[in-house]
């Protein structure tokens, strides 16, 4: 019997402790502006020969990071590798798809402070903002997981004499996941964490706004032992792969957030 679900409480900056961790944080991300990242595909870091920049919003000379650029060519390379990985990840037990968000859950409270900060940065959230969405990324995590297992167990069916009548969640395949820029963690934690431990595997196209957040996400996953290929990291503008991703004929099903 799992212990009661519980909501992450903020982060109350007012405390010394707290302030000066976040202060720390900061610095800390500062000295690793301009750094380079690679898309994620099939379990491997990979160059896609084209990049962009994040920037800071509140100083446009800051480079959060550069990026590599996915092509219609590497979103391809995703989506087979997708497939790949979901004819083994879509039989895994429940409770074994539920543990890796159990555990992303665990990295990114560890990490929190760190992920605060780069939001901040990258997304021009104050600290009460960026330290909330980060609180509702952790949560999702949690409640997801623990979903799986309730949607893994008996289902009640209405009974009718004569008959067995049974109901059970399957996984679809490949999905696309298309988070928005203002809530560039728990949006995107919520779309990408019930897809997967649903048994599916995804397609993870980061807002061109907040790309290094999607990079720390996938870090997590990695890091909490999701099989390669389940998740699949690649940045880009949505009209160079966005569309290209989600009429592909190998894509099962679409969480999109945003607008034109």
């Amino acid at each position: 019997m799992q212990p009661e679900f519980k909501n992450q409480s903020f982060k109350d900056f007012s405390i010394p402790e707290n302030k000066k961790q976040m202060e720390e944080e900061l610095v800390r991300a500062e000295k690793n502006f301009g750094k380079e990242y690679d898309l994620y595909i099939g379990g491997k870091w990979v160059k896609s020969g084209d990049k962009f920049e994040s920037i800071n919003p509140s100083d446009k000379n800051q480079v959060i990071g550069v990026f590599q650029k996915a092509s219609k060519k590497e979103a391809d390379q995703a989506i087979e590798a997708g497939l790949k990985a979901f004819a083994k990840w879509k039989n895994f037990p429940a409770k074994e798809r539920a543990a890796v968000l159990l555990r992303a859950s665990q990295i990114m409270q560890r990490r929190r402070i760190e992920i605060d900060a780069w939001m901040v940065l990258e997304e021009g959230k104050n600290w009460l903002e960026a330290d909330g969405d980060v609180a509702e990324a952790i949560d999702f995590l949690e409640f997801y997981a623990r979903e799986m297992i309730r949607y893994s167990e008996t289902q009640p069916v209405t009974p009718v004499p004569g008959e067995f009548p049974e109901l059970v969640y399957i996984p679809l395949g490949v999905g696309a996941i298309i988070p928005p820029w203002n809530f560039p963690m728990a949006i995107l934690a919520g779309m990408t964490s019930a897809a997967i431990v649903a048994g599916n595997a995804v397609i993870l196209k980061p807002a061109s706004d907040s790309p290094k957040i999607g990079h720390l996400f996938t870090e997590i996953m990695i890091e909490a032992g999701l099989p390669a290929g389940v998740l699949n990291f690649v940045p880009g503008s949505g009209a160079s792969i966005g569309d290209f991703i989600v009429k592909h004929p190998k894509i099962r099903f679409i969480s999109f957030t945003g607008s034109r």
